[in-house]
């Protein structure tokens, strides 16, 4: 990393909290103990990961409404906590929440929000198939409709939420809880980053893992992003003394030896959040239990990735999430918001580019992902590729109004056994499996005392 003066259009980006009246105050952070980043957001509405009493649910902020907030309307169809969620980057009515209880479910939000609970019968669709609690998801940035999800079973599941169906698994893609999953630029390939210390290349279309390498040798885990048109991984994770954060870059056409060593940001216990703006190649680094984000520049130059600045607040940060660029405010020359949970509230941060013109900035706003899919799941799944379709947000650009298709074909859950002959035949099944099971252990346990001996 290079801290020296170079030039940069990016070099004098600033951040700026918003005014109170225009945070989100009174929200219930979950207190699960997974690390995810617990909020997500679009240019409608605000995710929040929720505390209940029972089962898990999120809590849905319209972003016209800010300031103090009453009673918030949850998605409440959960049986265990919510762990992850995610927005349909071509459907702003459309939420996806990982759970606990080994289900995902897609959620349809009405245009204005929320006006009273949602509950499991009100889930659009239920994707069932993991055997252990879902820890991530996440949707392709160019298919409509697909959606990557990883769990404590350690298998990674592509899902064509339209049908309910699984389009292709990938298992034993880790031999520890996978933290995160991230999308290449044009939907074609995965990263995993997981805590058995590895940085996985996977293409999920052929089921398999493509390459894998050691990444950060801490045992707290870490994060990764893809750096957009670049078509590099982008990690961060802890060194070996478990106290060093770091950060590291690959070539995924080789990961053997990284483009970027493990290399030191500072020391401190909470995991990195990375943020990657492919319009301007900043990235942004926030730290759980921090009140300061990073940023950085990724060139083509030798070196790759240089120190721009850094925002600094001494409230720590217990979640955030990154705006799509579709709804930054090209007036005020925002390049990037951020949305950072902070004890009770969501606090919006403005990352701008100060210019004395009024005009519309070009160079700094090039088209930008839109919210139009470049593929159906079926195309995708066929083996086709493409590049997102971009808009321009110049002034006079209009917002899209119609949404992505979506009909759901909701797939029933299983029935189990209803008769008593049903039941006792069920019995019987289970039965011979536990002594095949009880039996196969034994065999297990006399061949580990022989190689022991």
């Amino acid at each position: 990393m290079s801290k020296f003066v170079r030039s940069s259009k990016y070099r004098h980006v600033f951040g700026k909290p918003a005014r109170s009246e225009d945070c989100f105050s009174g929200i219930k952070l979950s207190k699960t103990a997974w690390d995810s980043n617990l909020i997500k957001a679009n240019p409608k509405f605000v995710a929040v990961c929720w505390e209940t009493g029972g089962g898990g649910a999120v809590g849905i902020l319209n972003q016209k409404n800010t300031g103090k907030l009453g009673t918030v309307p949850l998605v409440a169809g959960h049986k265990g906590p919510v762990l992850d969620i995610d927005f349909n980057p071509f459907n702003d009515n459309l939420l996806a929440t990982a759970s606990e209880d080994c289900y995902v479910k897609i959620w349809h939000l009405p245009d204005a929000g929320l006006t009273s609970n949602l509950t499991a019968e009100n889930a659009v669709q239920d994707l069932r198939g993991h055997t252990r609690k879902v820890g991530t998801c996440d949707f392709n940035p160019v298919a409509n409709n697909v959606l990557a999800t990883s769990a404590t079973d350690y298998s990674v599941r592509l899902w064509d939420i339209e049908k309910g169906s699984e389009l292709f698994t990938v298992n034993a893609a880790a031999t520890n809880i996978i933290q995160c999953l991230a999308w290449n630029y044009n939907g074609s390939l995965l990263a995993q980053l997981s805590k058995d210390k590895k940085l996985r290349l996977i293409d999920p279309r052929q089921s398999k893992v493509a390459s894998e390498v050691v990444g950060h040798e801490g045992v707290k885990g870490g994060r990764c992003t893809w750096l957009g048109k670049k078509e590099l991984i982008f990690s961060v994770g802890f060194g070996k003394s478990g106290s060093q954060r770091q950060y590291s870059i690959y070539d995924p056409k080789d990961m053997s030896k990284p483009v970027v060593p493990p290399t030191n940001i500072d020391s401190s216990a909470g995991i990195l959040m990375p943020f990657y703006d492919s319009d301007t190649n900043c990235l942004f680094l926030a730290g759980k239990g921090d009140g300061n984000i990073r940023y950085y520049e990724i060139t083509s130059d030798p070196g790759i990735i240089f120190y721009l600045s850094e925002y600094k607040s001494n409230s720590p940060t217990k979640g955030m999430a990154s705006l799509p660029k579709r709804g930054v405010d090209v007036n005020s020359n925002e390049i990037v918001r951020l949305y950072k949970v902070v004890d009770d509230i969501v606090e919006p941060i403005s990352f701008t580019v100060p210019r004395k013109s009024d005009s519309f900035a070009d160079d700094i706003f090039p088209d930008c992902a839109s919210d139009e899919p470049a593929l159906s799941s079926s195309e995708w799944a066929g083996g086709s590729d493409s590049d997102p379709k971009t808009v321009s947000l110049a002034p006079g650009f209009v917002k899209t109004t119609t949404k992505a298709d979506f009909n759901p074909v909701k797939q029933e859950a299983p029935v189990g056994p209803t008769t008593e002959a049903e039941l006792r035949e069920e019995y019987e099944k289970l039965k011979k499996r536990v002594a095949y099971l009880e039996a196969e252990i034994i065999k297990k346990d006399a061949r580990i005392k022989e190689l022991e001996s």
